[in-house]
């Protein structure tokens, strides 16, 4: 896969104790890579984190992202020929909560990172995973494009505008002037899902945590609708942008790309609790709060660029990805002495296979 791109390369991993940063982990281990990690201590003991086995990783700092001595020590270390920076507070909710520590992560913590890689002479091209939050939503009704202006009315998805604001800053007045310097790109997604995520105040976690409870999973905005994919979506992405990078090392043009899903995987929250009880039996009820803390109605992306530049495109449906995710947490919590971390190596395999047969070009 890949072109045998990842074969023996050193990549450095921001985020990967996280739910996608896990999931990219053991790819990357798969498709041959040196993977070190840089990343907080997982946040719950169900995380697919604790399922990764130690000699996945090369290396591994847990630290915070803002603890630059720490981050100089790794790059350093790691030497990496691949930087993809997933470290940061992803959860809306707890932005209300912590607004400063959220646009602290997310927007500082990039810029410290890219001038550490800077300060290291590290010549690495750095990949800077951001959200379809970062666009200024005006619930206009159609997919945002990577044209579209950034911004946002809430602190979140302000911090997500301010990041591709500072990669865009950096790239200007440094990648791009600096002689021998990597490329840099940013790269936005839709409603991830897929197992191993236990976050709070996300639809599929909380439905997971209302089965093992035996309790009804309670849907606040049953309406909102979402680009939903599978995690391998989004991250098969991720790794094209690598590829590109590496395919063109001399490049000095800002890649941002968005990989949404096909448009019928653009749903409401009830449909994806809806499709994901059918793959794994359990109750929800609605039940809207008149206090609940603002949030869109509606948001979806196109990938018509990431087509058009990659030859990338969506793998799993709505069904298919909704089934994948609700077998993984399934056989986690209803098959005590399931093989979590083969079931999911299983599934990454499989998503492969379905994308050859699809003829996409990164399977090649």
């Amino acid at each position: 896969m890949f072109g045998s791109t990842y074969q023996g390369k050193r990549v450095l991993v921001t985020g990967h104790t996280g739910f996608k940063g896990s999931w990219l982990t053991l790819w990357l281990h798969a498709l041959g890579a040196k993977v070190s990690g840089y990343a907080l201590a997982p946040l719950h003991a169900e995380d697919l984190k604790h399922f990764i086995p130690r000699d996945v990783l090369e290396h591994e700092w847990i630290a915070d992202l803002r603890d630059r001595d720490t981050l100089t020590k790794a790059i350093e270390t790691a030497r990496p020929n691949l930087i993809m920076h997933l470290a940061a507070q992803p959860l809306v909710r707890l932005s209300y909560a912590e607004p400063l520590e959220t646009f602290s992560v997310n927007a500082w913590g990039t810029a410290l990172l890219l001038e550490t890689v800077r300060a290291t002479n590290c010549t690495a091209p750095v990949i800077v995973v951001t959200s379809d939050k970062c666009y200024l939503n005006q619930n206009l009704g159609r997919p945002f494009s990577e044209d579209d202006p950034l911004g946002g009315h809430d602190v979140y998805s302000m911090s997500k505008a301010a990041t591709e604001l500072v990669v865009a800053a950096w790239h200007a007045s440094f990648f791009a002037r600096e002689e021998g310097r990597g490329s840099l790109a940013s790269v936005r997604a839709g409603n991830v899902i897929g197992g191993g995520d236990y976050a709070a105040d996300r639809i599929l976690p909380d439905c997971v945590r209302a089965q093992v409870a035996g309790e009804p999973v309670i849907l606040r905005n049953p309406n909102a609708t979402r680009p939903w994919q599978h995690v391998l979506e989004c991250l098969s992405g991720y790794l094209s942008v690598g590829q590109h990078l590496f395919a063109d090392p001399s490049s000095k043009e800002l890649l941002n790309l968005n990989f949404g899903p096909a448009p019928e995987s653009e749903r409401s929250v009830g449909e994806v609790v809806k499709a994901f009880f059918e793959a794994w039996p359990g109750r929800w009820e609605a039940r809207p709060d008149p206090n609940a803390l603002p949030e869109a109605t509606r948001l979806t992306l196109s990938h018509e660029k990431a087509t058009r530049l990659l030859g990338w495109r969506p793998v799993w449906d709505f069904q298919a990805a909704t089934e994948a995710t609700a077998a993984w947490y399934r056989t986690r919590h209803t098959e005590k002495e399931a093989d979590m971390l083969a079931f999911t190596r299983h599934q990454i395999m499989e998503y492969a296979a379905q994308a050859r047969k699809a003829g996409l070009a990164w399977t090649n």
